[in-house]
């Protein structure tokens, strides 16, 4: 095996061209000492322009997956901000309703004191607060009322009576306020109902 670097790597000048005993054919003979002909010549640069042409295309092929692969990254990436969003809505959602759902006993224990006349004072001040601002930042608000008509997906039917005077399914007492918040049921309002026969 013949060393063909055209550049000496120890001395770093140009060598002379030495074509090989293998390579040397009678052919050779009409060239100029040392020199290759003009076929050597042409068959060496047709393999040059092969290997860089296979060159240029490895490259290019490796171009295309890398940009393949940050494409890739950058939607992953994109995909993530968005679910983490929609996460981060939820949890916030889900821990106002767990707040709220345990205020649903202190808030009931407020409008019982109201109806009965004992929410006076500092604390009546207190309770409208709270009451106002979980109504406020976090839509928490009561609702049924007597002759609201039923809805079986926010009313818990507990009692029911027949009204021949009755036109539709409608509440005659509430016996424990709802509760929502936002469009979602906290708790059910309690009531009973009466319907026509």
């Amino acid at each position: 095996m013949t060393d063909r670097r055209r550049i000496d790597p120890e001395t770093g000048k140009a060598r002379r061209a030495v074509p090989d005993a293998s390579e040397a054919a009678p052919s050779d003979v009409s060239g100029e000492a040392g020199q290759p002909t003009v076929e050597q010549v042409t068959t060496e640069g047709a393999d040059e322009l092969a290997t860089a042409k296979a060159e240029a295309l490895d490259l290019a092929d490796q171009l295309a997956r890398r940009n393949a692969d940050v494409y890739n990254v950058q939607q992953e990436y994109n995909a993530f901000v968005r679910r983490s969003r929609t996460e981060a809505a939820a949890h916030r959602q889900a821990g106002v309703q767990d707040v709220a759902e345990a205020l649903l006993g202190v808030l009931d224990e407020i409008e019982l004191a109201r109806q009965h006349g004992d929410l006076t004072g500092p604390f009546a001040s207190i309770a409208e607060k709270l009451e106002s601002t979980l109504a406020q930042r976090f839509e928490v608000v009561r609702y049924g009322a007597v002759g609201e008509e039923f809805d079986p997906a926010v009313h818990e039917a507990l009692m029911h009576t027949t009204d021949t005077e009755a036109t539709a399914t409608t509440v005659t007492q509430v016996l424990q306020p709802g509760y929502r918040a936002g469009e979602r049921v906290l708790r059910a309002a309690r009531v009973a109902v009466s319907s026509p026969e």
